[in-house]
This record gives C-alpha cells, structure tokens and sequence, in this order.
C-alpha cells in the first residue's frame, strides 16, 4: 500500500512540474538577451491621420504603438471606403475614378541611419547610488560622426551623456569598438535622456530641428534610403544592423503639409503591450527584431481662385484698389477693346521643413481666343501676404526679377507663370513665419498672380451668354519628384451687342438699297452708365461693327451707318457692348423722311444663370479636383468648419478646402423701357438686343408752276388791277371837283 502511495505521489509530482515549471527555462532566457548575430527590420505604414480624424474612424486614443505589427489598424486606415473613392456609393467620386486605398499615403520616402551601438554597463556602487550596484542600457554615439546629431537636438560636445561610463572596456559593449580606441571616442546616454532631448528640440523650434537632421541623413555615409511608401502606404528595410537608429521622413508627396517628427528607434526593441484590439504581447518579455512603425502624416492641399475685373480705366465698375474685392468676380462683362485685369489668389501649402518644401510651383493659364495677352507690357506680378484677403504684404515679385518666368504658347492662348530656384528658395527659407515657428519660410502664406489682357475687337471673342472661358491651373510638387498634382479654377468675361434695323414707311428695304438711301442715314450711341461715345470698326465682308473703344467728345464717336448684307436690309449690328444704358440718335436720314425727334434708349442687363452652373470644378487634370471630397465637404453649398471636420478643430491648410462654384451670366434688354427678345449669336442664345428705327415720309409741300401757286399769282394780279381801278377813279373825281370850282 505504501509503495503504491509513493507511486502516486511521484506522478502528481512529475504532473506538477510539468503543469507549473519552477524557474525559468533556457529558452525564455535566451530570448531575453540580444542575438548579436541576428539582423532586423523595419517597416513604416503612412496614412493620412488629418483625414481619418477628420472622418472620425481615427483619433489619438485609437492607438498605442507597440513596435509590433497590428492588423487592426492596417483594416481600419487601410481598407475604409472613404467619401470621394472610386468604390464608394456616392453622387462625387473622384474625377481619376481610383480608389484610394483608405488613408494610405503613397510616395512618402525615409532616410534611416544607424548612429549608435547598444551597450550593457554595469558599476558598482559610487557616489551616485551608494546603496546598490549598476547595471543598464546605454547608447554609444561616436564623437565625431554624431556632432551634429546631437547639436541639433539639444546635446552638443556630449551633454547629458552618462560620464561614469567613459571608461568603458571592450567587452561591456554589444557591438566591439575598434580595437584600441580606447572609449573616449564614444559618448554614451541613456535612453529617457535621448527621448526627452529630441521631444524639447521639436517642440521648441521644430523647423530647424527638422532641417539639421534631415542635412545630418542626408550627409551620412551610413544612411539608408528606404523605398518610397507604396499604394498601400507601406516601406520596409531587411537586414539591418542592430543599434539605435534616426529615421527622417526626406521626402513627401505633394498631399503631405508636415513631416513626421524624426524619431530614434531600437533594433531590435523590447516589446510593449498594446491596447485590447492589439496583437502585441505582453511587454518587458522579449526582444522584438522586426520593428513596425505607424507614424501619423497631417496632408492637405493649397488653394486656387482665378478673378477678372474691367480695368478702371476701360470704365470698369472698381475703383482701381489693390483690394482683391474692388469689382473682382469669377464672371464679368467688358465691352470689346476693354483691357481686362486678372488675379490669380493661391494660398500656398504647410511647408515644416526642407522634407516639406515646394520644388515646382507654376501656374498654366489659359485665355479664350477673344482675348489677348498684354504681352509688351510685361505687367506679370507675383505678391505674397501673411492673410488669405491680401491685406499684409511681405514680398513682392516683378517680371524681371529672377524669381519667376513667363512664357507664352505659339498661339499666344497659354501663358506659364513657373517659380525659378530662387523664387523657391525664397518660398522655402528660413524666414521668421507669422503662423509660428513651425512654419517655414512664407508656408501658409497667399500668392496672388495678377496681369491684364485686352478684349479683341472681331470675331475672334464669344458675343452673349456663352461667355469667354479663361481658366488656370495651379501644378505643385514637393521633394517627392515622382509625384505631382495639380488645381483648376475659371472665371468668365461676357460681352453682347445691339442691332439696329432701319426701315422707310413707304419703301422696301430691296428698293431703298437699290436707292442708296441708307447710305444717308447716320446715327450715333452714347453709353449712358459710365458718360462716352462709342468707337467702332466695320468688318466691310460681314458689315458687322465692332466696338474698338471709347471717347469722350462726340466729334469723335463712330457715325454708324446701316448697311445690307445676305443676312439682312438696312441694318446696323454692333458687337462689343457690355451691360450698359445707350442712347442712340439718329444725326441724319434720307431726303424726304423725317428725322426722330428724341434718341433711343437701349438698356442692357446681365444676370446670373442658375440654370447654369460652370463645371470646371468636376474636370480632372491630373487626378486632384477643387472641391475634392477628402478636403471639401458638401456638393451644394459650403458648409461651416464644425460641420466640415466632424467638430475637430484641426486649423490646417486646406482643410476643409474652401468650396467653390460659380454660374454663368446671361442678358436682357429694354429698348425705351420695352421688353425685347434678345437675339443669338453663334451659340449664345441670348447676346443682342434688337431695335427697328422707321422714318416715315415728311409732309408734301407745294412745288414752283403747281395750280396751287397759280391760284396766288391770278389772285394777286385781280388783287392789284383792283387797286389800280381804284386809283384811276379817284384821280377823276379830284379833277372833276378841280373845275366846277
């Protein structure tokens, strides 16, 4: 019975430590050691953290980084549907028609570099701690090769470092020193003091924090470029040597307005547990080689609006001010031979640092044929203000300066406003910022591109509602040189026109041709609104006149004569007038006919089309639209910032991106204050106001040897041998009286 008790006891025994070992194995021991012959890897996903907040899937309690790779946040950030995407069931996909793959930021590119060793020290109890023995982690930083390194992050000739290890032997150190370099040749700190360092830098003057590392990587002969992120938002680098790594984000798309902080990261690092959606293990366990990090990317877009105006001296309806509101619009009216002034307001993007600046920033713009470039003046200027309505200057730009160029196309229709290496320069410096030191160079800053152009006096330009189209776009490019984007805006400039037809009350128009009557006739217009005479020229093959300017005597106005042409009698068709009050008078006409006895009133009104929204807005250049989804919110109206960000208040560049829309303007008219149908030309279905003029007969007035003068001549002669009976009769009677006396 005993022995059988013994038995028992021993299997429960051999049970228990098999169920609940006592100590720790040779296994788990090992893994908490570092296998210095082993190599590591890194992997970087980039998503876009400012539109995943915004859309509410992603905020700073989403998420503890853990150096492991968590699927979770790959499904969320990488796999949403967001508003905008091609797979997305919405009214306003994207004009490229792709989807997005969620909030993965494709082409951002990171420079790694190994700058320190990882060391174990251990010492015995000092002055420091006198109650207890040593033993620690430290990073060892060559002297030489990390000068600068530690300079730029608050450390310079070793400050901070843990002195007590200077003398360090050989053998303490994971990675062996050169054999008799002795370890004055190594700073060594601590991990919490390298952390602290680099956080007080950033926070302190981010900008000049970001710029020296990224030149530090960039001068390293021991920098890595890793690959550019892919469609997914991924990079990864293998087989690298174990140590303490920086990691600078060195290029960005052009989406990107920030970089990543630069960080400092373990290979390998002890792992950290994560949240309850995490796939880490339990921290503090083990050594983890393969090190994947999500590092948040703020993104954003610049702006772009195109404006006209009249030039105050073709009479525009401005007065002349700088002020980007005096009479500047999307759309307006101009009378031909009008020079037209045009502003171009593009408020440019978050630049952080080098990573972040603009390589290319040029603007392509185009006029319809009806316009012409005032190419000789050479009146192409570029402004920069610290505010989106152009009131604080700081710079400003002239043709000749150097620091952009103009050229125009063959057919004189484009023109290209292209930013030079020195005008970049100056818009990536170092200049203080008013938005902070975050901020470099005039980052967030307004351009505004201004110019003038005359309306053509022919029929090159579009007379009536279907207007005269004169758009830009905007194409802008970071360190990122594989990828590029663009905006586009327009704006509209309408003009019309008035057709007068003269008719004689007792004649056709055929015989008054053939008569040369019209040829007699002459008339005069007067605009009425802004007080000058007209000018025009006839185009003989068409009889059309066009408008070629204005004058303030009538000795110089135009005298305008009907004319017959196949497309009518007696007419007389004027192209070019803007939506203005005119009055004509009629100066002569032909013989016989009677002249009106006041001018004509003829009133022209323009109006927005409702009916007609312009569609620039949904036309894709290169795959990024103005009133993109990802940074516009609403497809009717614009909507307010809390309803834009979901209630964030992100206070970033382009976001939300300001909505934009604009409609086409249309005409009516009066003709002495009587309604008129107006008429089309070529495809505008309302461009002139019509108007008849008839002269009819004057009264007939007795002719020379007519009965009528006969009857006077007979009347007279009765009336005079009347009188001369009546003399002869009483000279007979004096003389008879004369001798009875």
């Amino acid at each position: 019975m005993k022995n059988l008790k013994k038995a028992i006891a021993l299997c429960l025994a051999l049970l228990l430590c098999l169920t609940f070992p006592v100590g720790v194995s040779a296994a788990e021991a090992n893994d908490a050691m570092i296998d210095e012959e082993a190599k590591a890897s890194l992997t970087l996903w980039k998503f876009d953290w400012t539109n995943a907040y915004k859309d509410g899937v992603w905020d700073e309690d989403s998420f503890i980084s853990t150096g492991w790779r968590e699927s979770y946040v790959e499904e969320v950030l990488g796999e949403t549907v967001r508003e905008g995407d091609a797979n997305g069931e919405i009214d306003n996909p994207l004009g490229n028609g792709q989807n997005s793959n969620g909030y993965a930021i494709k082409g951002v590119g990171y420079t790694i570099a190994r700058v320190a060793k990882i060391v174990t020290f251990s010492e015995a109890a000092n002055d420091q701690h006198p109650d207890y023995n040593l033993t620690m982690v430290l990073y060892g930083f060559d002297k030489e090769k990390s000068a600068d390194l530690l300079a730029a992050i608050g450390l310079p000739n070793g400050e901070g470092s843990y002195e007590n290890a200077d003398f360090m032997t050989e053998r303490d150190s994971l990675v062996p020193m050169d054999a008799g370099d002795g370890s004055d040749n190594y700073w060594y700190y601590q991990s919490d003091v390298l952390n602290k360092a680099l956080a007080d830098a950033l926070a302190n003057n981010a900008t000049e924090v970001k710029n020296a590392l990224e030149a530090y990587i960039a001068a390293s002969d021991e920098a890595i470029e890793m690959d550019l992120t892919s469609e997914n938002g991924k990079t990864i680098k293998r087989d690298l040597d174990l140590g303490l790594w920086l990691c600078v984000e060195t290029t960005v798309p052009e989406m990107v307005t920030s970089t990543t902080d630069p960080f400092f990261v373990s290979l390998p690092m002890t792992t950290v547990s994560g949240d309850s959606d995490s796939a880490s293990p339990e921290g503090g366990h083990f050594w983890n080689y393969d090190v994947v990090c999500y590092p948040k990317q703020n993104t954003g877009i610049p702006s772009l609006e195109k404006f006209l105006r009249e030039s105050v001296k073709s009479t525009g309806k401005n007065d002349g001010t700088d002020s980007i509101y005096d009479g500047f619009d999307h759309v307006a009216t101009a009378s031909a031979g009008d020079i037209l002034e045009y502003q171009i307001i593009s408020t440019l993007p978050t630049i952080t640092s080098h990573a972040t600046s603009l390589t290319t920033y040029n603007f392509y713009d185009t006029i319809s044929e009806g316009i012409s470039y005032n190419k000789a003046l050479k009146d192409v200027k570029i402004e920069f203000f610290t505010d989106k309505d152009c009131t604080d200057k700081v710079a400003t730009w002239l043709q000749d300066d150097g620091r952009f160029t103009v050229t125009y196309s063959s057919d004189d229709r484009h023109m290209t406003i292209d930013i030079t290496a020195a005008g970049l320069a100056e818009i990536n410096g170092d200049t203080d910022n008013v938005n902070g030191h975050l901020f470099a160079g005039y980052s967030n800053y307004t351009a505004r591109v201004t110019y003038s152009a005359t309306v053509n006096s022919d029929d090159s330009f579009v007379y009536g509602d279907e207007g005269n189209c004169n758009e830009v776009v905007l194409t802008w490019r970071r360190t990122s040189s594989d990828y590029y984007d663009t905006l586009i805006d327009d704006c509209h400039v309408f003009s019309f026109g008035i057709e007068l037809t003269k008719l004689f009350s007792d004649v056709d128009p055929e015989t008054a041709t053939d008569t040369d009557m019209y040829k007699q006739v002459k008339f005069k217009a007067y605009n009425t609104t802004d007080g000058y005479w007209l000018t025009a020229v006839r185009d003989e093959e068409t009889g059309i006149y066009y408008v070629t300017g204005h004058v303030t005597e009538e000795a110089d106005a135009t005298i305008f004569y009907p004319v017959t042409t196949p497309d009518g009698y007696g007419r007389i068709k004027v192209l070019g007038t803007e939506d203005d009050a005119y009055n004509w008078y009629e100066c002569e006409t032909a013989n016989g006919y009677t002249l009106l006895k006041d001018e004509i009133y003829v009133d022209i009104f323009a109006d927005y089309d409702y009916d007609r929204l312009c569609d620039v807005y949904s036309k894709d250049i290169l795959g990024v639209l103005q009133n993109d989804p990802h940074y516009c919110f609403g497809n009717a109206q614009p909507m307010s910032m809390t309803d834009a960000d979901g209630g964030y208040d992100l206070h970033l560049t382009g976001i939300p991106q300001k909505y934009l829309e604009h409609y086409f303007l249309t005409a009516t008219a009066t003709v002495d204050y009587n309604d008129v149908t107006m008429q089309a030309q070529g495809d505008s279905e309302n461009a002139v106001a019509p108007l008849t003029v008839v002269n009819t007969k004057g009264f007939d007035l007795p002719q020379t040897g007519d009965n009528g003068v006969m009857v006077f001549t007979v009347t007279g002669i009765v009336m005079m041998a009347g009188a001369l009976l009546v003399i002869v009769l009483a000279s007979k009677k004096t003389k008879k009286n004369s001798a009875q006396k």
